[in-house]
């Protein structure tokens, strides 16, 4: 989740030089060689097609080192319109450009995740999904999709949604075979949510926790979660707040720093400080241990991978 493709990137002291062999390779500071870091490997599947013709790679990614991830349906209601977009959310720009496809069909999906298991020891999968209605919101290709991998291969899936209408699609994912769910909430102040993201604050965070607390005991305590893009213009306390509120109900509060995406009307927003992220990461590890939740005991997703955050380092 190091912004390469910003105007804060291109303009960072930071560069990191061509890898070796090995996949090694020096970051410097100003033209000062300042430390060493590993980049990814490409992963084996990355070569293979479907039977269909379509670039695996184009199906599903790799993200961290050792997570398959894949957006279901490429395309969204609100996307289109930047009235009711997101306006961090590039879920366009990818199929834009043919770097992916708009629909996964559940075979495709299969196949790529057993492939990916096989080759490249993928241990767990995200699955999300642009929202296709104001209804399910994407619960119902979402179950599709984690029953047709679920049957190829013994792989621990997250699916992630907005809140659907009807509380019974929690237990119908369970039963197709999510381990665990994500619902996003992004920012958890009202105004923040209505002016980042003016169509989903539609959904509003009251119907969000309503939510929370229908899928926990669906999935377990700590196998739901949410992500918070810190850097957006909640406070500290704001998020933490709602953190405090998150743990109770045994959500998994994932908090992240903000990364501009080029191409969004965000792309210019600055990133958060790091003092700012500290200040919010140090307490809310202690809380979570406090409640029993950390991210090493989730089954699959974003929260397990940790990627896009430092939290699990404070979870000590």
């Amino acid at each position: 989740m190091v912004p390469v493709h910003t105007g804060s990137a291109k303009a960072s002291p930071f560069r990191a030089l061509a890898p070796r062999a090995d996949g090694t390779s020096v970051v410097e500071r100003d033209g000062i060689p300042i430390a060493e870091i590993r980049f990814p490997r490409q992963p084996r599947f990355y070569k293979l097609q479907t039977f269909d013709g379509v670039p695996y790679s184009k199906i599903a990614q790799l993200h961290g080192s050792d997570v398959l991830a894949t957006t279901v349906l490429q395309t969204c209601v609100r996307y289109g319109n930047r009235r009711t977009a997101c306006q961090f959310c590039a879920i366009g720009e990818s199929l834009a450009g043919g770097r992916t496809v708009n629909r996964k069909t559940p075979e495709q999906l299969a196949e790529v995740a057993r492939a990916a298991v096989l080759l490249d020891g993928v241990k767990h999968m995200v699955m999300t999904t642009g929202t296709p209605n104001f209804k399910d919101r994407g619960a119902a290709i979402l179950c599709e999709s984690a029953f047709a991998v679920k049957a190829a291969v013994d792989l621990p899936i997250q699916v992630q949604c907005e809140p659907p209408d009807d509380h019974a699609w929690f237990a119908r994912l369970k039963a197709a075979g999510a381990d665990t769910l994500g619902m996003h909430l992004e920012a958890v102040s009202p105004e923040v949510r209505e002016r980042i993201m003016p169509g989903k604050a539609s959904v509003s965070i009251e119907q969000y926790l309503d939510a929370f607390a229908a899928a926990v005991p669906v999935f377990g305590r700590g196998q739901v979660s949410t992500y918070i893009l810190a850097g957006l213009g909640d406070t500290r306390e704001a998020i933490l707040s709602m953190a405090q509120r998150l743990i109770a109900l045994g959500v998994y509060p994932f908090v992240v720093p903000f990364v501009p995406i080029g191409g969004t009307p965000l792309s210019a927003h600055p990133a958060p400080e790091p003092e700012f992220m500290r200040s919010i990461l140090e307490p809310l590890g202690a809380m979570l241990v406090q409640g029993g939740l950390k991210s090493a005991d989730i089954k699959a997703g974003c929260g397990k991978c940790g990627a896009c955050s430092t939290l699990s380092t404070f979870e000590r």
